[in-house]
């Protein structure tokens, strides 16, 4: 018989279901203290903007769970919500709720998405269809509810659609209605990316303006997103709105996990000793007073370690996104953001600008300075320090959001490198007939064209594996050589290995970060290296009679190549 006092909880990636995570045996972190603070101090109209990846659709499924008539209280047992009992006696399972998320109405056309649109909505009044039986309801509302149950997908269907459910749900239930809309910007993002921006903006507009304006039959109503949208975008004349963005106190710990909740998930999965790599990954967002974690990366990496206690952190918010702002920021060099200025960033500092958080899609990066408020909403850079104005010193949050500034302008590097035949050429030559000094005059050219890291907080390793990737970025173009990277060879793992086959020769390069520009012995630390863990072991064995032994260190945007020739 199979003994589960002992096991774990699962970890819920990528379950954004209250219910499912309460009743099928997943970890939850408590964020149900929302609810009163919420219902201590909410607005007619509550909007909550947050990164992708932070809980936002949870949070919104805990409401509905809370707060709709027929709530199974037991899905609170132990949570922090309960302690207060006056609230939870007043509000609990006391309202109708019309709950939709907008994530998926995305399409490539106008059309295709205002269909999505309707198909949305529909599905929230089948889950509602229980009113066609009911005997508060007059037949002329049932009529009402049928047309919009099987209704077309034109704008006035549409635009009333979420009004006159409210409506029918009050008659219903003699009670005021809550309205939660998840993610009510992922079809204008779209929307601006396909070309249909304005037709998109004017469809929300509509649905917006009747549901939510002088409302009398909403109770309230919460909204989450990414980017907190122009108010004369889509909330024209909307003047119960609030709006609760990455720069407000109330609310800060709502969305993103503590420190102190990171520990006791660690705590509970016996994973402790590996808290201070899933700080400097995951940690470093300020939103309001409070620094949080992602949630996203911390369940991921958490999950994973379970099976490999030893993993190393790595990506995950790429898995969720083509990080588009990050590519669009490193293109601006030469027009905006100064190389200085990301060079800056990427080594830990910190630089002030002035953001704009009410933006719209169609105006993300005009001016070019907006591309400032842009990586700043989407959590690319966080704010560290106290704002002067509008003016808030950013930085990069964590390791891993580094990882992906460096991984763009990589890419970037590496396209500008291809269309660069000559040189490339000219340095595959060098290295291959043994010429350090002009393979070094040429990378130093290549470094030129880059950003450079600058001594500060980040790790030495780090800082290698950037001038690693500048290397193999130059050396994978070259055709008809073989090329390893960081591949076992020998005793331990080189750099980067070569084989030209046709001509007998083999190449292994070690590349060393020279602190304080100590050029020189970091190049003999490298030669050391190569001789020491016999990374020529390889090549030898594969019957290569010339082998070249390349020591490159580097500093900022400069580099000294030293060579020992083993024939």
């Amino acid at each position: 018989m199979c003994n589960t006092e002992n096991r774990k909880q699962k970890l819920p990636v990528g379950i954004e279901n209250f219910k499912e995570i309460r009743t099928e045996g997943f970890y939850y972190v408590d964020k149900t203290t929302m609810i009163r603070d919420l219902l201590l101090r909410w607005a007619k109209v509550n909007l909550f903007t947050r990164p992708r990846r932070f809980g936002k659709s949870l949070n919104m499924s805990m409401l509905q769970t809370f707060f709709e008539i027929g709530c199974d209280s037991s899905l609170f047992d132990g949570l922090e919500i309960l302690k207060e009992t006056e609230l939870c006696q007043k509000f609990m399972g006391k309202f109708p709720v019309i709950s939709i998320s907008l994530k998926n109405v995305w399409a490539d056309d106008y059309e295709t998405a205002r269909i999505q649109m309707a198909r949305t909505i529909q599905r929230e009044m089948r889950r509602l269809q229980f009113l066609l039986d009911s005997n508060r309801l007059s037949s002329k509302d049932k009529d009402l509810f049928s047309m919009l149950l099987n209704g077309t997908v034109e704008e006035p269907f549409l635009y009333n659609s979420l009004y006159e459910l409210t409506e029918l749900l009050e008659k219903h239930y003699e009670q005021k209605v809550i309205l939660l809309i998840d993610e009510y910007d992922v079809p204008l993002a779209k929307a601006n990316e396909k070309g249909y921006y304005e037709p998109m903006v004017s469809l929300i507009r509509g649905i917006f303006e009747q549901v939510l304006k002088t409302n009398d039959h909403l109770y309230f109503a919460v909204l989450t997103g990414c980017l907190r949208v122009a108010k004369e975008s889509i909330f024209t004349g909307l003047n119960n709105l609030k709006i609760f963005s990455i720069t407000n106190v109330r609310f800060h710990e709502y969305f993103g996990f503590t420190d102190h909740e990171v520990k006791t998930i660690l705590k509970y999965y016996g994973l402790e000793e590996r808290y201070d790599a899933m700080k400097e990954w995951y940690d470093g967002y300020s939103f309001g007073n409070m620094d949080v974690y992602c949630p996203w990366d911390v369940i991921n990496y958490c999950d994973d370690l379970i099976d490999d206690p030893a993993m190393e952190p790595k990506d995950y918010w790429s898995n969720t996104s083509s990080n588009e702002i990050v590519r669009h920021f490193i293109q601006q060099m030469d027009k905006g953001p100064t190389k200085s200025e990301i060079e800056g960033l990427i080594s830990g500092q910190t630089i002030r600008k002035e953001i704009h958080e009410n933006l719209t899609y169609n105006n993300l990066y005009d001016p070019l300075e907006h591309i400032w408020s842009v990586l700043f909403i989407t959590g690319y850079l966080t704010q560290r320090g106290k704002p002067d104005g509008k003016y808030i010193p950013l930085s990069i949050p964590n390791m891993e959001i580094r990882n992906i500034f460096i991984e763009q302008i990589m890419a970037m590097f590496k396209e500008e490198t291809q269309k660069d035949g000559e040189l490339l050429e000219a340095f595959c030559n060098a290295l291959e007939t043994g010429k350090s000094e002009e393979a070094e005059r040429l990378f130093n050219t290549y470094l030129s064209k880059t950003i450079s890291l600058r001594d500060t907080f980040v790790r030495k390793s780090s800082k290698e594996n950037f001038y690693h990737g500048i290397l193999i970025g130059i050396l994978g173009y070259k055709s008809g050589w073989y090329l390893k990277s960081n591949k076992e060879s020998g005793d331990g793992y080189s750099d980067i290995l070569i084989q030209i086959p046709g001509k007998n020769i083999g190449i292994i390069v070690e590349v060393k970060y020279a602190e304080q520009a100590a050029y020189a012995s970091a190049c003999m630390e490298a030669l050391k290296q190569i001789e020491t863990e016999n990374y020529a072991k390889e090549l030898k064995e594969d019957g290569f009679h010339t082998i070249l032994k390349y020591g490159i260190a580097c500093f900022k945007k400069k580099c000294k190549v030293m060579l020992e020739k083993e024939m």
